[in-house]
Order: structure tokens, then sequence, then C-alpha cells
């Protein structure tokens, strides 16, 4: 019978810290699909969006927080939908779609009539602060082809994006999705004034 009972106050015990174990949250840096186009007009090329180069430090399911004393957090149970690379990759060619007017033309064939920019961005820093902002270093290259000049036209920019971000997880996800907007009126407007203007600069 004692043996029966510890048997019982185990499995009891196990059952119960199974139940009271911290849920998992997934989150998206992709926003709601809720906002009127950003762009009625549709951009003088086509686009490609390029794999994205994501800080090694972050780029893996769990988020990582950035501590007080410089070190960084792992929150096991606080995890991206996606791998984040193909997270950010996401959230910036939604954001660029409805800024063109037109859709992401990465391995699809392309109207020979028009030119076509390529984008890549490599994510130098990917910074989260519970409670303080999220903030975004990012290296982002424009390529625009077969533009009538007979040859490949690159610009090289950078932007660094820091948001304000309250209490909680949410707020400090719905902060890297608003740095991920900006960043996207940044290139869009870029690229649209170079592809006009070959001699346009990066934004100051």
């Amino acid at each position: 019978m004692t043996v029966r009972n510890h048997l019982l106050t185990l499995v009891c015990a196990l059952g119960l810290g199974a139940c009271s174990s911290t849920p998992t949250h997934y989150y998206t840096l992709i926003a709601p699909a809720t906002q009127a186009p950003a762009n009625t007009s549709a951009a003088p090329f086509q686009f490609e969006m390029q794999a994205v180069l994501m800080a090694v430090q972050v780029d893996q399911p769990p988020l990582v927080v950035r501590q007080g004393d410089g070190s960084l957090a792992i929150l096991e149970n606080e995890r991206w939908g996606a791998p984040l690379g193909d997270e950010f990759h996401d959230a910036l060619t939604g954001e660029l779609e409805r800024r063109f007017g037109s859709r992401d033309l990465a391995g699809l064939p392309k109207q020979s009539d028009q030119p076509v920019l390529s984008i890549r961005t490599d994510v130098r820093r990917f910074e989260s602060v519970l409670g303080q902002y999220a903030l975004i270093d990012v290296v982002w290259n424009l390529s625009l082809r077969g533009n009538g000049s007979g040859k490949r036209q690159t610009l090289t920019c950078s932007s660094v994006i820091r948001q304000p971000a309250g209490v909680g997880m949410e707020s400090l996800v719905l902060a890297h999705q608003k740095a991920v907007s900006s960043l996207a009126d940044s290139i869009a407007k870029t690229a649209n004034s170079w592809a006009r203007q070959p001699d346009s600069r990066c934004p100051s």
C-alpha cells in the first residue's frame, strides 16, 4: 500500500506540474492587414525581395531581450512564429508591396519591358528591451536592372530605427512592427526617387 500511495502522489505531482507550467506564446513581425493601401499608383519597376541576413545573436525561435547589465536573456516561452530572419523578410515584403503597389516577384517570371529592383537587407542589430524600446540597425542595398542604361545600378544605404515600447511583450513586438514599417517607408521613398533620378542619394 505504501508503494502504491507513493506512486499516486508522484502521478498527482507530475499532473499538477504540467498544468501549472508556463504556456508558450507566439508572436509575429507581420502587422495586421487592416490598414488602407499605402500607395495607389504602382512603382516604375517590378521588385523582388531577397533573403534577409539576421544578426546571429537573435536569429533563433525564442525572443532574445537585452538586460540592463548588457547581458542577453533567451525567453524560451516567448517565441516567434517562424525563424526571425523569415519573420523580418515577410513583414518587410508585405509593407513594401503596399507602398510599391505591386507584388514581390522573387523567383517568378518578370515582364521584359519593365526594370527590376532587387532589395537586400542585412540586419546588423535587432535589439529588444522590455518596457523601453525596440531597435533595428539595417544596411539595405537596392539594385536596378533593365532600366535602359545597359548596366546594373546599385545603391547601398543604412537605417537605425528606434521605437519606444510600453510594458509587456506585446508592446515590444508592436514596437518592432512599427520599426519595420518605418524601414519600409525609407526604402520605398528612396527606391522610387532613385529609379526616376539615378543621382539621388540615401536618406540622411
